[in-house]
């Protein structure tokens, strides 16, 4: 990193970098969903079919994760996060180019964007570890998480309009073309951001496993990783199940409950900015991640109990706290981990703490969907979800490990 550039202006730019990089990853992840009743019966397919797709991109996103550190050592985490985009562009691409007869070749091309999906929040959280201040971790780990929810609202909003006068074939080829644009605007950070790497040294099993290995050593890091993977778990389920219960439980629209969800979504965006300035300004980040969990416990409740008779004005707000509180906890976790990952290794740590936080995201759904099967009522479901977002708090506040800012 060149010491002529001012300290405040390399971590803008790495922040600028990072969250352009996690808003277009997160468009590719989101769009062949938002896409599914366009593309499937195409490709001979269910639109449900889209959950296995979701699965399996998030289980190659647990692989890409944990074997991400020694990529960063040897490439940078600007240059490792620059191949990711144009891994997630090209499996895009490749959706767009599948024929009917060969529509499962999308298990290979899921688990693919998910190996591309999965390096990008530990590479970032490389890059703002070295450039941001003590003092603002939490708020700029949190803006760049910002980018999550950002990407899926693109995709939500751009994507059935790009399809519409593209095609869908059209719409995932344009997406493909703005990945490449954003790994090409990428390479100035990449010069600025990433220290002189020599790709030497071979991977070995122990290299990939070492870093896991370490965040199950250190209590401190094994709670917030297994906080991850509850916490994430109860994140997809709600944004995988809320239109569906919405829709099918309180009889809402189709449309109304797609304005619920952006509702949580734009909670989400929000929430994650505030808690970031508050774990900052209180330097009590895990007190912040248990009050989260608590409200996403009652919110959970609360929602479970929902009829159509609440007024629909209420159950906005309230989805729009759910949101908040259950999808607003990522940076305030992401920056506790960097700050305990001993000294020039948060990609590491962050990745293998991710690899158990992404199994949240692979399990949470199907567990929601069995229970829903078994109880034949997405309430079970959400109050399974709220006992989960509890019971993370309960621990969170009953076990309080040694550690600088707790």
């Amino acid at each position: 990193m060149s010491a002529a550039v001012p300290r405040r202006a390399t971590a803008l730019r790495a922040l600028g970098a990072t969250l352009a990089i996690q808003i277009f990853v997160s468009l590719a992840a989101a769009t062949p969903a938002v896409l599914a009743p366009a593309l499937a019966p195409d490709l001979g397919l269910t639109p449900q079919w889209i959950g296995v797709f979701v699965g399996l991109l998030y289980a190659g996103a647990m692989l890409g994760s944990l074997v991400c550190g020694g990529l960063i050592a040897r490439w940078g985490a600007i240059r490792l996060s620059q191949v990711c985009v144009v891994v997630c562009a090209t499996a895009i691409a490749a959706v767009a180019l599948l024929p009917q007869a060969a529509a499962p070749l999308l298990i290979g091309i899921a688990f693919f964007m998910g190996v591309g999906y999965g390096p990008i929040t530990p590479a970032s959280s490389d890059v703002l570890a070295r450039t941001t201040p003590p003092a603002q971790m939490a708020l700029t780990f949190s803006l760049k998480q910002t980018g999550v929810p950002a990407g899926t609202a693109l995709a939500g909003a751009l994507m059935p309009a790009a399809a519409l006068a593209l095609g869908w074939r059209g719409a995932l080829a344009a997406v493909a073309v703005v990945g490449l644009a954003v790994a090409i605007a990428a390479q100035p950070s990449q010069r600025l951001l990433d220290a002189p790497h020599r790709a030497t040294g071979q991977f070995s099993l122990a290299g990939i496993l070492g870093p896991l290995a370490m965040v199950m050593r250190v209590p401190a890091l094994r709670e917030l990783s297994f906080l991850g993977l509850a916490f994430a778990a109860v994140q997809i389920s709600l944004t995988s199940f809320l239109v569906l219960f919405l829709h099918q439980t309180l009889n809402w629209s189709l449309i109304s409950s797609g304005l619920a969800l952006t509702c949580a979504t734009v909670g989400a965006m929000s929430g994650r900015i505030l808690w970031g300035l508050i774990a900052d300004r209180t330097g009590s980040p895990r007190k912040v991640l248990a009050a989260l969990g608590t409200a996403a416990c009652l919110c959970g409740l609360a929602l479970s109990l929902s009829t159509p008779q609440w007024p629909t004005p209420v159950l906005l707000a309230l989805v729009g706290v759910y949101g908040a509180t259950a999808i607003g906890w990522n940076g305030v976790q992401l920056a506790e981990i960097a700050r305990l990952a001993p000294a020039k290794t948060a990609g590491a740590i962050t990745g293998a703490s991710g690899f158990v936080t992404f199994a949240g995201v692979v399990i949470g759904p199907p567990a929601f969907a069995a229970l829903t099967a078994v109880s034949g009522s997405y309430r079970a479901g959400f109050t399974a979800a709220a006992l989960v977002s509890g019971l993370a708090a309960t621990l969170l506040y009953l076990h309080r490990p040694r550690t600088r800012g707790n």
